[in-house]
């Protein structure tokens, strides 16, 4: 569609435009139904067949183990931060890995609930790095080990899986489903759906069963895995609409070849971005090398007025919503799954032109 933008945004982001338009073909009466997805029941038989089918999908999509629990649920990765402490730290201590925002904001909500221990915090270089498995500082007997796999703010990813006897626990907000993960090895998985799966509203729970039933007496039942097991993530009215969307991207995502294909092109995305600030000596790229997401490319121009100018100029290419988080300025490209190919081939080709048509005012 020629009015269509490539939106960069790091989250809600862009959805596939295949998606979009099937969406748009069945929103007011789905199937056969005569009603649309946002009028059903969510106890219906209509809905019941949309919400079976999106498990199902996200099980085959993730290879889900049988011993895990997929809920649907509200609230955001925001509400998991308490969640996963009332439901799983009890009486113990839990280690938590600081290499962001969101892993800090975590960690800080937990010590409502009990104690947490710090297994490395990278905030003193502005969160640029993920630390080495070597420099984990993990604390013996702990009830689980707590990472963010992505973090969006600053532009930096796990590229490995933390080795601990600890239930491991993640969340995978901004680059699940981007590459293929040995769901066996967590105890929980959660992610906010606007990123990579879904539009906003969503959060989904990858939970091992036999860690549910050890909340805090104070957990609220909405908040309670074993409450949410039982009622299969219905103990309240789920998001109706982004299950459904969750479901239509699930399946365009395995016409696309599935994860593993999600991983090459990943890469390939990224690699046309990251080779113009290896090239280059006008950008500066925020990211240590051997930290660097695939998902969220973080850099600066020499300064705060080129910054601006650069995401002004991106906007009148079509190239939208490039401006860094208010924490840090600067540029921030994201290149989740549903960006196309094309729009990383866009961005780089301008960030080479603008490099060239500013280089004088270094």
């Amino acid at each position: 569609m020629k009015d269509r933008v490539y939106n960069f945004a790091a989250g809600p982001s862009c959805i596939p435009l295949e998606v979009l338009e099937k969406a748009r073909d069945e929103l007011v009466n789905f199937g056969e139904s005569g009603m649309s997805v946002m009028e059903m029941t969510h106890r219906g038989k209509d809905f019941a067949v949309i919400f079976s089918r999106a498990k199902e999908q996200l099980r085959r999509a993730l290879s889900v183990p049988e011993s895990h629990e997929i809920l649907f649920l509200q609230g955001g990765a925001t509400l998991q931060f308490a969640a996963v402490p009332m439901n799983l730290l009890g009486t113990g201590t839990a280690d938590y890995a600081v290499t962001g925002q969101f892993s800090g904001k975590a960690a800080k909500e937990a010590e409502k609930y009990g104690k947490v221990h710090l297994a490395c915090d990278t905030s003193a270089s502005g969160h640029d790095r993920i630390p080495a498995q070597g420099e984990l500082r993990t604390s013996e007997n702990a009830a689980y080990f707590y990472y963010c796999s992505n973090n969006t703010i600053y532009g930096t990813e796990w590229y490995y899986t933390p080795e601990t006897d600890a239930v491991l626990v993640c969340d995978m907000s901004s680059d699940i489903l981007s590459r293929p993960v040995d769901v066996s090895r967590y105890g929980l998985i959660y992610a906010g759906a606007q990123k990579n799966m879904s539009p906003a509203g969503l959060t989904v729970v990858v939970l091992d069963r036999e860690l549910a039933g050890k909340a805090l007496s104070c957990t609220p039942e909405v908040m309670r895995y074993d409450v949410l097991i039982e009622n299969d993530s219905m103990l309240n009215t789920p998001p109706c609409w982004c299950i459904y969307m969750l479901s239509l991207e699930l399946e365009w995502l395995e016409k696309q070849g599935g994860v593993s294909a999600m991983e090459k092109m990943r890469k390939e995305r990224a690699a046309l971005v990251y080779d113009v600030l290896d090239n280059s000596r006008f950008y500066i790229a925020h990211a240590q090398p051997d930290s660097r997401s695939f998902m969220n490319v973080t850099f600066r121009t020499p300064s705060e007025d080129l910054d601006r100018a650069f995401v002004a100029g991106a906007e009148k290419c079509g190239l939208v919503n490039l401006k860094g988080h208010r924490l840090t300025g600067g540029i921030r490209a994201s290149l989740y799954n549903s960006m196309p190919m094309e729009g990383a081939l866009r961005l780089a080709e301008y960030m080479k032109r603008f490099e060239e048509e500013n280089r004088c005012m270094q």
